[in-house]
């Protein structure tokens, strides 16, 4: 077999460098754990950023997957295939919400949710053409389309890239009157990550998220929760906004909707809203195929039971109470909500990225962001022995960090 050093080479000479990997080279995995090509095992701490919520080959998502592909893969939206209809129900209950609009990424899911928002505000609220807007969020992460780096503050996705498309306004996230002070006439909606995980899982206060719908529901505006991360089960709750008791009018959803097996996204909402979209004005030719509504009605089962909600909240408080142990011994703060963690690192002790790498050599795979900042979210399939093991090896790893700059 190549070596995991020759297939980074080729890896970097052949492809572009929009991504900055650690250096190891996964060839097989399974529930919680990975292996490289060179048959070293590593605890996956990331899970495909929340896409693996359930575990590297879930046997349940993985058996859907088998018995769909044998039978039917592919249609495009020209015709009906036999899971369409069980998948636009299933997600509908399970968000509460009338219809669905199925995509592939989670880019692509924003994207559906900012048309539908501009579409409604033109048919329903009766906003001038061209005049919508949608407040968004400083330090927001939402995809890498144009429109969506239109509104980053992150200069890598935003720099260079311009020109740039109208329509939104930029607030402090946190901030309930800097929303207020940004609405207007114009205003069709309100674009939230009840958890900004790229930007180091950011929880907003207490009492945000619900602050955000009372407002919505006041100016006759929507409420778009990018649950994309946060949703599925990482925070304990089947969706983030679920700790407050808030019912958003757009869920976005994809990453762990696929199980890890196929890039699968939708938004859900009621029939006020999506019922703005007609024939012709949105589609996709993989948008609910076949093999992602198998995969994602597997998904819907598995959250239907509660199960992985309660083992992601039971963890995480194990997980989080061990994290703050090391504030002070290298860790600035820790932030986050279930099975999911921001680690700050004392930036005069080590990057972000040196951390990953040291965790890397003990194996354990994590990734860093914003300089000083790595994220933990490990399958919810893990378990504790494991998982305690792995804050084991970030606190000798910020140990041997410590003694090696004195």
């Amino acid at each position: 077999m190549t070596s995991s050093a020759e297939l980074i080479e080729l890896s970097e000479r052949r492809s572009a460098h929009n991504y900055h990997p650690l250096p190891v080279v996964i060839h097989e995995a399974d529930g919680a754990w990975v292996s490289d090509v060179d048959g070293k095992r590593y605890l996956d701490c990331l899970s495909g950023y929340s896409s693996l919520n359930f575990g590297h080959g879930n046997p349940k998502i993985l058996e859907a997957a088998q018995e769909q592909l044998q039978r039917l893969t592919l249609t495009s939206r020209a015709f009906y295939h036999d899971q369409f209809a069980r998948f636009s129900a299933g997600l509908g209950d399970l968000t509460g919400k009338d219809m669905i609009l199925p995509m592939n990424t989670g880019a692509e899911a924003v994207e559906t949710a900012i048309k539908v928002a501009r579409k409604w505000g033109y048919e329903v609220k009766g906003v001038e053409p061209d005049l919508a807007n949608i407040i968004v969020m400083e330090n927001n992460f939402h995809g890498r389309t144009t429109t969506i780096i239109s509104f980053s503050t992150d200069p890598d996705a935003h720099d260079d890239f311009g020109p740039y498309t109208p329509g939104f306004r930029i607030v402090r996230y946190g901030s309930i009157d800097a929303i207020r002070d940004a609405v207007d006439a114009n205003t069709v909606g309100v674009l939230v990550e009840p958890i900004q995980g790229e930007a180091g899982v950011l929880v907003p206060p207490d009492g945000y998220l619900t602050d955000i719908r009372e407002l919505c529901t006041a100016a006759g505006i929507l409420m778009i929760a990018d649950e994309i991360q946060s949703g599925l089960g990482r925070t304990g709750q089947t969706f983030a906004c679920d700790h407050e008791g808030v019912v958003p009018d757009i869920y976005v959803l994809g990453k762990a909707l696929g199980g890890g097996v196929v890039p699968v996204s939708a938004i859900a909402a009621n029939r006020d809203v999506l019922g703005v979209i007609h024939p012709g004005q949105h589609g996709s030719t993989f948008g609910g195929n076949p093999l992602a509504c198998a995969v994602g009605n597997a998904v819907i089962e598995i959250l239907n039971t509660g199960e992985f909600q309660a083992r992601a909240a039971k963890l995480g408080e194990v997980m989080h109470a061990r994290l703050r142990e090391l504030i002070g011994k290298g860790v600035v703060e820790v932030r986050g909500r279930g099975l999911w963690a921001g680690v700050d690192i004392c930036p005069d002790l080590a990057t972000g990225r040196e951390v990953s790498k040291a965790l890397m050599k003990r194996g354990v795979l994590a990734k860093d962001t914003h300089g000083s900042t790595i994220r933990l979210a490990p399958p919810i399939v893990i378990s504790e022995e494991d998982l305690l093991w792995a804050i084991d090896q970030l606190a000798d790893a910020l140990y041997d960090l410590k003694n090696q700059h004195p």
